[in-house]
């Protein structure tokens, strides 16, 4: 059964049935609010046997007393109020979340003294909403206690400043639906998500008050954009590219631009990729997904900001009329690629977004995101995505924000020496340098087509789908990206 979280603040929330929650510390493991709505001996007595010390992410979890308000009561453990920060309090929300079970009320009592801040509180219920996302869309009814439907979870964050609450809230709630959007298009299916389905997705953008528009393949041929094109030359489903617009400063004002690859499937083309593991090439947009995600989250919070998404929608497939390796096209830039292998696709859907984005829009920064190469997955794991920068300034601001909402970052380098590896022996360069850094010589490739405009690469591969799951994300699509990038958005762009 699906579920429905109902989040809300109350300075004087009272306890009427339903789940009863508390947050204890190592300084005081059972909080006055805790005792408030259960015997202080049966309190002490579970908190004993549990070995309950208030460390951060613990719970007690009990049956309530007979004369308790409460049907259960629950503690789940801070640790050391003065080394949260922003993400702690997050994971502690999305802690609350795994306690609720089959209750459809939460109580979540934080008292007066000691009580988080409004900001704080805030930051619990965003991270308890991402906890319980889950994409369940295709599941049907299993048995009887699989019931049909959606269940609607009513939660309230009792608080001595509710206002406060609710205000610094609306803000993280644009960034939950963010999140939510980019996790849904990354786990939805090829066969349901192509690339019209996809640009479909950004036009109904237009309803927060985004502009969308939607280049069709004709649009792109007049534009030579060859190199995107010619990977989607083996599909049936036609190339879009969508042009998200968000107009929240002065008109005068510099655009922030996020461009995103979106190949909606990727078999690899001609260069076939191997059979096992596929199926997870449907997550192959995640790039694109980001950006849209991070363009609803602005539209929503209505950031005080000019920013352009642009998002280039193909399908990779083997076919008769598809590229082969040997290939050459030229790009919208008018500089030529010669075509190693099919399946270093991302970068050739990247160059004509944009090089697009830098003629048209002239922005302040282009960042572009894609889950580019395996190779940055064997560099990093799946804990930090690849940086590469031509800009010393933007590298450190996107780390920076990386740190604060733990969706880290790691940069690499940049050179003459690897640019060197995709030169070409019959055109300006070749889409693939060969085995050895892979991931650098793909965004070697990209910086080929930035000029001097300030611009970071971002190869997510191993942060947007399958990454570990957290306390905030069991969803084998993470959404990542939505809120890096809010923040440096927040942190630095927003007037």
């Amino acid at each position: 059964m699906s579920m429905s979280i109902e989040i809300s603040f109350s300075k004087s929330a009272k306890v009427t049935g339903g789940l009863a929650v508390a947050t204890g510390t190592l300084a005081e493991p059972v909080s006055a609010s805790a005792r408030a709505v259960g015997a202080s001996d049966q309190l002490d007595k579970a908190i004993k046997v549990a070995g309950f010390s208030g460390k951060s992410l613990t719970t007690v979890d009990l049956l309530a007393p007979a004369n308790s308000p409460a049907d259960r009561i629950a503690i789940v453990g801070l640790g050391d109020l003065d080394k949260l920060e922003a993400h702690d309090w997050m994971r502690a929300g999305g802690k609350i979340f795994t306690l609720i079970g089959k209750v459809d009320k939460v109580t979540v009592l934080l008292g007066d003294q000691e009580a988080p801040s409004a900001e704080a509180t805030a930051d619990m219920a965003l991270g308890l909403l991402m906890r319980a996302y889950a994409f369940d869309a295709y599941k049907t009814k299993k048995g009887d206690d699989d019931d049909a439907g959606v269940r609607k979870v009513k939660i309230v964050f009792q608080h001595s400043n509710a206002t406060a609450c609710k205000k610094a809230f609306t803000i993280r709630e644009a960034v939950a639906g963010g999140v939510e959007l980019a996790r849904n298009l990354v786990n939805e299916p090829a066969n349901v998500l192509g690339p019209v389905e996809f640009a479909d997705r950004a036009k109904a953008l237009e309803a927060l008050g985004m502009e969308v528009e939607i280049l069709t393949e004709k649009d792109m041929k007049k534009l030579k954009m060859e190199a995107l094109l010619g990977v989607a030359l083996g599909s049936v489903r036609p190339p879009r590219l969508a042009v998200m617009r968000w107009q929240g400063a002065k008109p005068k004002d510099q655009p922030v631009a996020f461009v995103g690859k979106g190949v909606v499937f990727d078999t690899g083309g001609i260069s076939i990729k191997p059979a096992a593991g596929m199926e997870d090439m449907k997550g192959d947009m995640g790039g694109a997904a980001a950006v849209i995600g991070l363009m609803h989250t602005l539209a929503a919070r209505k950031a005080k900001v000019n920013a352009v998404g642009i998002i280039g929608l193909v399908e990779n497939m083997p076919d008769g009329a598809a590229q082969r390796p040997g290939d050459i096209v030229r790009s919208m830039s008018g500089q030529t690629i010669e075509i190693i292998n099919t399946d270093a696709e991302g970068r050739l859907v990247l160059c004509d977004a944009l090089t697009y984005c830098q003629e048209k829009y002239k922005p302040a920064v282009m960042i572009d995101l894609a889950t580019l190469t395996g190779a940055v997955m064997v560099a990093l794991g799946q804990h930090h995505a690849g940086l590469f920068s031509n800009d010393d300034e933007l590298s450190q601001a996107l780390v920076k924000a990386g740190e604060t909402t733990r969706e880290r970052v790691w940069r690499l380098p940049l050179g003459p020496d690897y640019d060197k590896m995709i030169d070409s022996k019959f055109a300006d360069m070749k889409n693939t340098g060969g085995r050895y850094a892979g991931s650098i010589t793909a965004a070697q490739f990209l910086k080929r087509f930035v000029g001097d405009t300030p611009w970071a690469h971002l190869d997510i591969a191993g942060t947007a789908m399958g990454s570990p799951s957290t306390e905030i994300n069991q969803s084998w699509a993470s959404g990542f990206g939505v809120r890096l990038l809010d923040e440096l958005v927040r942190a630095n762009y927003e007037s």
